[in-house]
């Protein structure tokens, strides 16, 4: 088949035969076929030119594209797996600040991911209100409040599975199914540490999903479904962006990064990997507007069932605890130490009568082993820890004065309510002394009101100086430096010269601040 561009009307008395093409118009003509693809192309009248298009080209394209393998989609999936997603209400007693996210008040989300959420610019540490969240009235003159989450069934007897701050201390909550169906739901039990709960609705024969087997890859395609400001069962997808996150918000962070668009409203609703298992339960998103940017968090779902296992069965959760108080290790707390790597956790300080200092550990100990399985950092002892039971004995492997030794620990009860007591400040006025070029100025502890007995208390701090930038400030306390016990500013003086003399670099000091204490690991140089 061709086709065929006519030339401009012609006068009788014209020659009858095609104007030539000259070489100008052939590279325009090329040009246009070339950058169209040979797929469209305008004639002017100038040109009078036949041109031969292969038969396909004539078609209906339209007609074409339907006998092409239909590309890979979610469809199939999709269409399994969510009757099993459900949208969660809840109604809060107005008399408490409340937010918009999942419909919790501010105290029910951990003190961390509110943390979190401000260091990313959310008013009150969450996104803002979302569309059926408001005053509905309530008791005593206080409005009550609903929200709006996600969750999902795990077995057919009506458990499912949501976020804790999404429940927890609600008056009502009741969940509406995929069909439409809405549902009375308990609360059968919460965990705050890891942001997740568990709720039951009575019934059988409900549609439900598993919990995957074996964590993701970073790279798998994932799939969210969840109730995005009220518009049930909404699908997005993405992929898995990484894995082990620690965005702050408990010592047992460990978090999936997706990419599929999650917004408020999404949390406690599953994320799917294509084979309909769920990877993890989204709870959090980076989020400067308040909507998707492209960064979300799950809890991966290995973590899911040992928490969901024990809120089954006891309504709470317990953990083992050593009783110490951790951080990681630096470069140059190993450079202090003498340690080769930057491995471990650090002992800050055994809490009193605790397991640990039972067992003999104490401050300046760093603990590299858990019943023989390598410690990474303090993220990783407290995830190690406190996925035991208490009463549970476990050989920890310590470095503990420059030597190797093991010690066998029986552990405690992890406490669930752990209360920070702000620590007095000193007194700027105190009799001080500058030490050096650290940018302190020091002061007996026993001379300055509310620091205690021990120690050197810190009357100030140099902006400019080493230690502002690791973080010292008015009131904290020197307990020891290099090791030694210090109970002036001339033993901090003494101390920092003898590891000059040594010829390191850093000195690690123990410092208190409020009830807590930490390792710092100063610069010292050579003069």
């Amino acid at each position: 088949m061709s086709a065929s561009v006519n030339p401009a009307p012609q006068s009788p008395n014209s020659p009858k035969k095609p104007r030539a093409l000259t070489v100008r118009r052939a590279a325009l003509l090329a040009t246009t076929i070339a950058g169209l693809g040979a797929a469209a192309f305008v004639a002017t009248p100038d040109f009078n030119l036949s041109l031969h298009y292969p038969a396909a080209m004539a078609q209906n394209l339209t007609e074409q594209a339907r006998k092409l393998p239909a590309p890979n989609g979610f469809a199939d999936i999709v269409e399994q797996v969510k009757p099993a997603v459900i949208s969660v209400r809840v109604k809060v007693d107005g008399g408490s600040e409340t937010i918009g996210r999942g419909g919790a008040d501010m105290e029910n989300v951990p003190p961390g991911l509110r943390e979190f959420f401000r260091r990313f610019g959310m008013p009150d540490g969450m996104p803002g209100q979302g569309p059926g969240m408001g005053p509905r009235g309530g008791r005593g003159g206080h409005p009550s409040v609903t929200g709006q989450g996600s969750g999902f069934f795990i077995s057919a007897d009506g458990f499912a599975v949501t976020n804790n701050h999404v429940v927890d201390k609600a008056e009502s909550v009741e969940v509406k199914t995929d069909d439409g169906k809405t549902y009375k739901a308990k609360v059968i039990g919460t965990d705050p540490r890891t942001d997740l709960a568990l709720i039951k609705v009575d019934g059988a024969s409900f549609p439900f999903v598993k919990l995957a087997d074996k964590p993701p890859r970073i790279g798998d395609w994932v799939l969210a479904v969840g109730n995005p400001f009220g518009l049930s069962s909404t699908v997005t997808s993405g992929i898995v962006s990484a894995r082990g996150r620690d965005i702050g918000a408990s010592a047992y962070d460990d978090f999936i990064q997706i990419d599929a668009p999650v917004n408020k409203g999404n949390s406690g609703g599953p994320a799917f990997d294509v084979e309909g298992n769920v990877i993890g339960v989204n709870t959090a998103i980076f989020s400067p507007s308040g909507g998707s940017v492209g960064i979300a968090f799950a809890i991966p779902s290995e973590t899911v069932k040992t928490v969901v296992a024990q809120l089954k069965e006891h309504g709470s959760v317990t953990r083992g605890w050593i009783g110490v108080q951790i951080q990681p290790v630096t470069q140059e707390i190993a450079d202090s130490l003498g340690l080769k790597k930057t491995q471990g956790a650090l002992v800050a300080e055994p809490q009193a009568g605790g397991p640990a200092q039972q067992a003999g550990i104490k401050a300046g100990d760093v603990i590299t082993a858990v019943n023989g399985e390598e410690v990474k950092d303090a993220r990783d002892l407290a995830k190690k820890i406190g996925a035991m039971q208490p009463k549970q004995s476990v050989k920890l492997t310590l470095l503990s004065g420059g030597s190797e030794k093991t010690v066998q620990v029986s552990l405690g009860t992890l406490p669930t309510d752990q209360q920070a007591k702000a620590g007095d400040t000193g007194d700027d006025n105190a009799e001080g002394a500058d030490v050096g070029k650290l940018g302190l100025t020091l002061a007996p502890a026993g001379r300055v009101a509310g620091a205690g007995a021990d120690g050197v208390v810190v009357t100030d701090v140099d902006g400019a100086g080493a230690a502002a930038e690791r973080g010292f400030a008015i009131g904290d306390v020197i307990l020891e430096v290099a090791g030694k016990k210090v109970s002036s500013p001339n033993d901090v003086r003494q101390a920092i010269a003898a590891v000059r003399k040594d010829g390191k670099r850093t000195v690690l000091m123990r410092v208190k601040k409020g009830d807590n204490s930490r390792f710092v690991a100063l610069p010292v140089g050579n003069g």
